[in-house]
């Protein structure tokens, strides 16, 4: 039984990286063949970047049960600290590709450091205390980002939360100008590096899940009293996904920065931590293949229905109804079940289809 449902996991994780797989060869196909638009071409990074959000949070929400709000926090933290190290590095690392690695790098460990000194105290909280509480952190974090100035001149680096006490010399530059943001952002993002981000979280993710600590997680998750009873540490397994849910936001948000000439922190407030919610409840509680396709989806509706200005955040909203009703019928999820039996059937060894009956 356990190697069934060992083999079931393989079939569904090769399944997920699949579809991730030719959905950037058709990509990068038609882009090569110049059959995508310059609009078309702008919106692949930010929906790799919002792909992995929702996976990573889908680890928390999902697979470990708390409710995160403050997702876009994280993001904004990777996201200006990636700017930063890539534009200190402009001078020493020659390599586009390697200032933006290690510029995706130090936004995930910084988000990471912060989801763990947040968490000390947050994950002692459960329900919609820790909803609110996280809510509070991003919403925090978007305004100290907002107040904050980084530069550096011929003195050296320079940081300040006040525009009285931040003095750049002359031929100075801002890298976060307060409440300006960042501005003139060498825009090293590129799809490719968009894609390998999407396959690390998902690589990450899944082997998670699938390990000896992803099944402690959902026991916390299921059941925390009968969890405790057998001597998982549940403060710690929750600080685990916590940490690496933000380690991958933080990534994520440092290639959304990098994407951009310019960006403000006003882009991370709670709006954007609720869609990434709303990427991960339509694609389903612990279904990684689902967050894909919802934030594939999502994503690009509202971009696709631009043309029809005033209407367009209302059909959205209707499309988004109709998709929740639709998702918890019960007639649509028989529907759906036998399909996707059917759909198994065809690619499930007969033999092995056998003994399942």
């Amino acid at each position: 039984m356990k190697q069934l449902l060992k083999n079931k996991n393989s079939r569904t994780n090769m399944i997920t990286y699949l579809v991730v797989i030719v959905a950037y060869l058709i990509m990068q196909t038609l882009n090569s063949m110049d059959m995508l638009g310059s609009s078309v071409r702008g919106y692949l990074v930010p929906l790799c970047v919002y792909i992995s959000l929702a996976v990573s949070l889908n680890l928390l929400v999902g697979i470990c049960g708390e409710l995160s709000l403050g997702h876009a926090g994280f993001m904004g933290i990777g996201a200006f600290s990636g700017i930063v190290i890539a534009s200190l590095l402009k001078g020493t690392v020659q390599s586009d590709t390697l200032r933006l690695i290690a510029a995706m790098i130090a936004g995930g460990a910084m988000a990471g450091v912060m989801g763990f000194l947040i968490g000390i105290p947050v994950l002692r909280l459960r329900g919609d205390y820790l909803a609110i509480v996280t809510l509070a952190f991003g919403e925090i974090m978007k305004n100290i980002v907002g107040n904050t100035y980084v530069g550096v001149d011929d003195t050296g680096f320079h940081f300040a939360i006040s525009p009285t006490k931040m003095r750049l010399g002359e031929g100075g530059k801002y890298f976060i100008n307060g409440p300006l943001g960042a501005t003139g952002v060498e825009k090293l993002a590129n799809f490719t590096m968009g894609f390998l981000l999407v396959m690390v979280t998902l690589f990450v993710v899944l082997n998670l899940i699938n390990s000896k600590e992803g099944r402690a997680i959902r026991a916390v998750r299921d059941n925390r009293i009968a969890a405790e009873s057998v001597g998982i540490n549940v403060t710690a397994f929750r600080m685990k996904a916590f940490v690496v849910s933000a380690f991958l936001a933080g990534m994520a948000g440092a290639l959304f920065g990098l994407n951009y000439s310019a960006i403000t922190a006003t882009k991370f407030n709670f709006n954007t931590s609720i869609n990434i919610l709303v990427f991960v409840v339509l694609g389903g509680m612990g279904n990684i293949l689902g967050s894909v396709i919802s934030a594939t989806v999502l994503y690009i509706l509202p971009e696709a229905m631009r043309g029809l200005e005033d209407f367009r955040m209302i059909l959205y909203a209707v499309v988004l109804i109709l998709v929740m009703l639709f998702t918890w019928s019960p007639k649509f999820k028989e529907a759906t079940a036998v399909f996707t039996g059917k759909i198994k059937g065809i690619f499930r060894p007969g033999k092995e289809a056998g003994n399942n009956e």
